[in-house]
């Protein structure tokens, strides 16, 4: 089945020295009987993004030849094989996309941890294309069916709902446990969503920005705490002590990936507690090793999402019990993609979104 309307693809390219083109390339074609063509609606800028953008690369990524960037997106089913088709898909669905294909056959991928995949191929992570174009093509697989009252602006953070499912699942049991998330960025409020749906009793902000603190009461925060200027120790001592929490917080969610956050974290996490390292800062931290010795602290790595993160996502934005309204705080049309990675540069707002070309951004808006 097909509902492609045009004879072209239109796409936002970076090319090497951070700068943007406009090009029409070839829509894609269905490869195989499972394969969907998606016209993209909405993609959320995420700092990997901003990194290829301003610098280039990003760890040992790097921007060498023209790419497309974005990897947050939603949209609708234009064209799906017959396979797809037969999985319940249909022309017309909207779906969010997940933008990674495994191969399904590595030793992670057999062991069900196919976000570990030795051959993954991952939207917008050099020489892989992303989305900002106009249509996508991926497996029946990572497309995810939105519910009817999430739009498809909203359905573009699923992506990083995932992420925030992933870190907190890694975090084990959160009933009635007290969880204490670094970062009120975009996946930082999204961990402090999850938590307290999956049980938390008590869920602590940290950053640096009064106005984040304050948005992530919104978002389930039970208390808030604004990082000083003193060490790690003292920042821990008084974190823990401002919100009742004296013997230390069972999970430790740190969604910055800078130093100070992760050292506090250290010190403030429990004995016996479970620190999930989400966010990615430098390469190599100096972080307190004696004291996860100490504590028997459980430190875990979090990389994307795994199986059934995309499904529980979209199962707790429909059972609402995920409430995305005002994470973005910033929309862009299509022709305006450079001031959008400006303005995420720049740290303005929450999350910003850029819409598909020629998109009406009010039917992007608008729940089923």
């Amino acid at each position: 089945m097909s509902g492609i309307q045009h004879t072209t693809n239109q796409s936002c390219v970076l090319v090497p020295q951070s700068t943007f083109r406009y090009e029409t390339r070839d829509i894609p074609t269905l490869k195989s009987d499972r394969d969907v063509i998606v016209r993209v609606v909405a993609t959320g800028l995420c700092g990997s993004d901003v990194h290829y953008w301003h610098n280039g690369q990003l760890g040992r990524y790097v921007v060498t030849d023209p790419l497309l960037l974005g990897h947050e997106s939603s949209g609708i089913i234009a064209s799906l094989g017959p396979r797809a088709e037969a999985e319940g898909l249909t022309v017309g669905d909207r779906v969010a996309l997940e933008p990674g294909v495994a191969c399904n056959t590595c030793p992670p991928c057999r062991a069900g941890r196919y976000n570990l995949c030795h051959h993954m191929v991952f939207a917008a992570t050099p020489p892989i294309d992303g989305t900002l174009c106009m249509y996508y093509r991926v497996p029946a697989e990572c497309c995810y069916k939105l519910p009817p009252h999430i739009s498809l602006r909203d359905g573009a953070l699923v992506e990083p709902l995932g992420v925030a499912v992933h870190g907190c699942r890694l975090g084990g049991d959160m009933q009635d446990k007290a969880v204490v998330v670094f970062g009120a960025g975009p996946v930082g409020l999204l961990c402090v969503a999850v938590a307290r749906a999956f049980g938390a009793s008590t869920v602590v902000v940290v950053d640096i920005v009064t106005s984040r603190l304050e948005s992530a009461l919104k978002y389930g925060a039970t208390h808030t705490y604004q990082m000083g200027a003193g060490s790690p120790e003292e920042n821990a001592e008084a974190l823990l002590k401002s919100t009742g929490l004296e013997h230390g917080a069972n999970v430790v969610l740190e969604a910055t990936g800078a130093e100070p956050c992760v050292n506090t974290g250290v010190h403030a996490v429990a004995p016996g507690g479970t620190f999930v390292q989400v966010g990615l800062g430098k390469s190599n931290l100096s972080i307190p090793v004696g004291q996860i010795c100490d504590k028997e602290v459980v430190f875990k790595g979090c990389f994307r999402y795994g199986p059934g993160d995309f499904k529980l996502a979209v199962g707790l934005l429909n059972s609402k019990r995920i409430n995305l309204e005002g994470i973005v705080t910033h929309e862009y049309p299509f022709s305006q993609v450079e001031d959008a990675f400006k303005n995420v540069l720049g740290r303005a707002g929450i999350k910003t979104v850029i819409y598909g070309p020629e998109i009406d951004e009010n039917m992007a808006k608008t729940a089923a």
